[in-house]
């Protein structure tokens, strides 16, 4: 269900259900928090991407799965791997990258929405499915999406269930940038090495910075700022940083 590699710096996770479109079922959910737990604990990880095999990147929740004797269980569902997985992405001190290498719907397009950065093949395509089938947006897809592209446009693709190609996505914020078909694979790697590369520590911290932005006023804000600056001021990569910038050298940055 899930293939894992590893260069570095940048731990691969690929989903693998090629016959189902990568859609999600409690196995591959745990899979995939497992992995990411993985992630965490591995100080020669830097950076994670999370795409699939083919041309799918996620069709959402596996209905076959969901449906039992007693109807549709979605609370348990979401209670026990969507919720932890959307909570796990952001919480990690890594920056994660959806690589999305084909169509992402539903439960599928929330999980490359709490990714930190999201790049696309030109030809995939995003769709908020769950309106299709009778239900709401979950997995954080109502949290994400309107932060990102506005309250209208996030409304209009919720309630249509209206595809939009990687090319709209990325006109409109969705998405950081698409790649065309033929260079996706080799410049979404190129960018994941690229970012495990730098001084990912300043990355962790940018990134809990920019979590709590969504719940603080700008005096806690600052705060923040003033706090998580002093750890960064302390860290071998801030000094190596300087170090290098004087000397007149690239960087050598360890995440520390």
């Amino acid at each position: 269900m899930i293939k894992t590699s590893f260069i570095d710096g940048v731990k691969i996770i690929k989903l693998n259900r090629i016959e189902k479109f990568h859609s999600f079922t409690r196995e591959l959910a745990f899979k995939l928090i497992d992995q990411l737990e993985k992630s965490q604990n591995d100080e020669s990880i830097r950076a994670v991407m999370i795409t699939a095999e083919g041309k799918a990147f996620c069709a959402g929740q596996d209905l076959n799965e969901a449906i039992e004797d007693n109807g549709l269980d979605i609370e348990k569902i979401i209670t026990e791997h969507y919720n932890p997985l959307v909570l796990k992405i952001r919480n990690l001190s890594k920056p994660v990258i959806a690589a999305v290498n084909g169509v992402a719907a539903g439960a599928g397009a929330s999980l490359a929405l709490c990714c930190d950065l999201i790049v696309a093949k030109k030809s995939a395509k995003f769709v908020q499915a769950f309106s299709k089938i009778g239900l709401i947006p979950d997995s954080g897809s109502s949290y994400f999406l309107p932060r990102l592209i506005g309250i209208q446009k996030a409304k209009a693709l919720m309630i249509t269930g209206d595809s939009i190609s990687a090319v709209e996505a990325e006109k409109i914020g969705m998405i950081y940038k698409y790649y065309e078909d033929d260079d996706f694979e080799k410049n979404s790697l190129n960018l994941a090495k690229n970012i495990a590369s730098q001084a990912t520590l300043s990355f962790s911290l940018t990134k809990k910075l920019l979590n709590e932005s969504y719940s603080n006023n700008l005096e806690n804000q600052l705060e923040l700022e003033k706090k998580l600056q002093k750890i960064a001021s302390e860290s071998i990569d801030y000094k190596e940083g300087v170090n290098a910038f004087l000397n007149k050298r690239n960087p050598k940055f360890i995440g520390k």
